[in-house]
């Protein structure tokens, strides 16, 4: 889906079950009332699992659960962590089990990669605006990438950045930003895609450049090895580069490394997360002067992150309650100040503070990657076909 520009110059303002066989990795209670009944009409006690990092936990445990609390007395909400999603097939099966079974898993709201995996396969409580009312105007292709059963609540999206000491003519589209590359050698780069999203994005992009739009469209969610030799142009555009890579041909490792170069001031140009980028400004790893736009024609590649509430969760009406809760105008802002996250409702929903700093960006289109198979073949070939003289 082809994205009008949407310059990110105002952005600087922002910055397990209960044991699975042990494989939660941290398990605490957030503050609320204890004594609330599970099930009762004044509350309950719910679990949230994060397959994620602490930095997901901060965000529930700081931010969003002490909210939710406060607006709705009489609940007590606890997190149990999976650091970095380790032990998720572990935790796919115990909630495959559970439904198989009839059996409530004992977590209630599920913040992980493997949401919108387990919606399709039914193990997921189906949503719509009866039962999650704040998903009114959340965008329709957002919803649906959820497979029926993920709620979308925040996402983030690839962005160029550059130094406009050095970048006196912004490119807006693909095209340009190619023509720049070549204009201006040593001053561009990426991270191979395997190593971190914001190349697989340039990458992604490009590849979709030269790709027929429905071979491009059957890849987000078909391995379709028929449609991927349409990848050839793309590569070869992408080797043609390499001289006018930084260094002739370096490419870091990793979005930070990338990010670095930026920020240093050895490169001018390069792809970057806007939530990482937007962090960076706020903690001053990244200049003030350092600013961010989407391209068009095609955009880069984005997301957004799904919750999940478990058909057998014995209070999934609560946890529906709560991941409404997460979709309300004050959530949103608390989880764009604490994570630099997209809004995925309405801007028009949010304070004005948080609009001015949003308004550009257009957060509520963001156009997706390939599925993940089709992904790690596009890494491998780039691998093979690019680096290198």
């Amino acid at each position: 889906m082809a994205l009008a520009r949407r310059s990110l110059l105002t952005l600087t303002a922002l910055a397990g079950a209960a044991t699975v066989a042990g494989c939660a990795k941290k398990s605490t209670d957030a503050t609320a009332p204890q004594g609330s009944a599970s099930g009762s009409s004044g509350g309950a006690n719910l679990t949230v699992f994060l397959s994620g990092d602490t930095n997901m936990q901060e965000l529930w445990e700081k931010a969003l659960i002490p909210a939710f609390v406060k607006a709705n007395p009489g609940y007590s909400v606890k997190v149990q962590l999976d650091l970095h999603g380790e032990h998720d097939a572990q935790t796919k099966a115990k909630l495959t089990a559970a439904q198989s079974q009839g059996k409530d898993s004992g977590l209630d709201l599920i913040d992980a990669g493997f949401v919108t995996g387990l919606a399709e396969a039914g193990i997921m409580e189906p949503i719509s605006t009866s039962n999650v009312p704040n998903l009114d105007g959340v965008p329709a292709d957002v919803v649906t990438a959820g497979k029926g059963g993920g709620i979308p609540y925040r996402g983030s999206s690839v962005l160029l950045a550059y130094d406009p000491a050095k970048v006196t003519k912004v490119p807006t589209t693909l095209d340009e930003v190619l023509a720049w590359i070549k204009a201006n050698p040593g001053q561009f780069t990426y991270c191979p895609p395997k190593s971190g999203g914001s190349g697989g994005a340039w990458v992604t992009t490009v590849l979709d450049k030269y790709l027929d739009p429905t071979a491009a469209e059957k890849l987000r969610t078909t391995y379709d090895q028929e449609a991927m030799k349409g990848w050839s142009k793309g590569f070869a555009e992408l080797k043609g580069l390499g001289p006018s890579i930084y260094q002739k041909g370096v490419y870091p490792n990793g979005n930070s490394q990338v990010l670095e170069l930026l920020a240093s001031g050895q490169i001018s140009m390069c792809t970057v997360w806007s939530d990482q980028f937007i962090s960076g400004q706020k903690t001053g790893l990244v200049p003030d002067k350092i600013k961010a736009t989407q391209i068009s024609n095609p955009s880069f590649t984005g997301g957004a992150a799904y919750l999940g509430v478990p058909k057998a969760s014995a209070k999934k009406e609560h946890a529906l309650k709560l991941a409404n809760f997460v979709l309300s105008s004050d959530a949103q802002v608390l989880i764009a100040n604490q994570i630099a996250g997209f809004p995925v409702i309405p801007l028009e929903k949010l304070p004005d503070e948080t609009q001015k700093i949003f308004k550009e960006a257009h957060p509520d289109v963001l156009r997706p990657g390939y599925l993940d198979k089709v992904g790690n073949d596009m890494s491998a070939q780039w691998d093979q076909l690019v680096p290198g003289k």
